[in-house]
């Protein structure tokens, strides 16, 4: 990963920072983790003074001041070891964190940020719904104005951290019947639903922050992957949000949002990529250890052609990786580079950990080796934050658009 054109010496510190954190703490435990899908508030604790929960955030914001580039690298150093370690991270920096920094008031900064940049608490994002997936416009919760608050009525699904979280952003229609421009966001809080662990700990919870009426938790989802990862419903039931929770401007919740997922996509991507590039290099190691015939099978044209083909393709997404993240750390158009580099590094993930457990053979379908974890991480990654079809969607309008430039 030694790209100079991307990185500097601060960004080989961090990934160096990143990939021993990983080995000494997320290694060790990956594995009964997601045996036990227990959400992983241990790693949490040690991340948060580290900074990994705060990465791209300003120093009076709580964070830990170091840029776009050094998060992503903290996602896909994490993936390699463990995708659910990286996903909290993703989904508590990105979509937790990021619409309040990018669209929220100053005060709402001030009162938040610091909470989730410092990693206090953890923070989610709520737009998915039973009726709207890929079709993010066809939000049905709703928020009626009753003057001086709004009164949220709705059910988001799938949320990373609707359980253990305890600040969220989300979408609900202030114009009923109308477009997406009837759609506005909002800042909810909620108490964790693990706080005697989060008071054993002495993270995950605030008890000075003020707690939304009306929002809860459902049930915890059982997945194929990213187990130790919290995904649940989130509820809002007669939700009394104050006017001053209203987060950007009425009316373009969604605009912002879809914003919000284009920065979100290039994490998926870090991830995606991690969980490759984690498998190739089990799967390499393995392959020179393994003796059939007298022999390595890595010597074998069979094993090495499968290698060679992974390599190849995970530098090619490296380079999509962080081409994206570089225009976006420098202020340029990204979206159908985010929207590239999400697609091909999801699908390199299915294709690489498949490849994985082929040449582990037998033992790659047992836990006694990680790719079969890995394995079942990487299909997610072509589901969440649009699906492949919908990135292909964006990249086709993209690049028909300029014909018409």
């Amino acid at each position: 990963m030694d790209l100079p054109f991307y990185f500097g010496e601060q960004h080989l510190q961090v990934r160096d920072m990143v990939r021993e954190f990983a080995q000494a703490e997320v290694a060790p435990v990956a594995r009964e983790l997601d045996r036990t899908s227990a959400f992983l508030w241990d790693s949490v604790a040690k991340m948060g003074p580290l900074g990994l929960l705060g990465v791209p955030w300003p120093e009076e914001l709580g964070g830990a001041g170091m840029d776009q580039l050094s998060y992503y690298i903290v996602l896909h150093e994490l993936a390699k070891v463990d995708a659910s370690h990286a996903l909290t991270v993703s989904a508590h920096t990105n979509l937790g964190t990021s619409p309040i920094v990018e669209f929220g008031t100053q005060a709402q900064r001030e009162r938040y940020v610091p909470l989730l940049a410092s990693g206090r608490v953890l923070g989610g994002f709520g737009l998915t719904e039973p009726g709207a997936g890929s079709d993010a416009g066809g939000t049905a919760t709703t928020a009626v104005d009753k003057g001086d608050h709004y009164l949220l009525n709705g059910s988001k699904v799938f949320i990373t951290h609707a359980g253990v979280g305890e600040i969220f952003s989300v979408t609900a229609r202030t114009t009923p019947g109308s477009d997406h421009r009837g759609i506005t966001s909002f800042i909810v809080t909620k108490d964790s639903v693990d706080l005697d662990r989060c008071q054993a700990l002495g993270v995950g919870h605030a008890e000075t922050l003020a707690k939304t009426p009306g929002v809860r938790a459902g049930k915890k989802e059982d997945k194929m992957g990213w187990r130790s990862s919290d995904t649940r419903e989130l509820i809002l039931e007669d939700a009394i949000v104050p006017k001053e929770n209203v987060l950007g401007t009425v009316g373009e919740g969604f605009v912002n949002f879809l914003k919000t997922l284009d920065a979100g996509r290039i994490g998926i991507a870090a991830v995606s990529l991690g969980i490759a590039e984690g498998a190739y290099l089990e799967a390499l190691r393995y392959s020179a250890s393994r003796k059939q015939f007298g022999r390595s099978i890595s010597s074998f044209q069979g094993i090495s052609f499968q290698l060679a083909d992974m390599a190849t393709e995970i530098q090619a997404g490296t380079h999509l990786l962080y081409h994206a993240a570089w225009l976006k750390q420098n202020g340029q158009p990204f979206k159908k580079e985010a929207a590239m580099a999400k697609l091909y590094c999801s699908e390199l993930a299915m294709r690489a950990t498949t490849r994985a457990v082929q040449v582990f053979g037998g033992y790659g379908y047992t836990t006694d080796y990680p790719v079969e974890r890995m394995m079942r991480d990487a299909k997610v990654c072509e589901i969440g934050e649009g699906t492949s079809e919908i990135q292909r969607i964006v990249i086709a309008r993209e690049i028909l658009a300029s014909l018409e430039g």
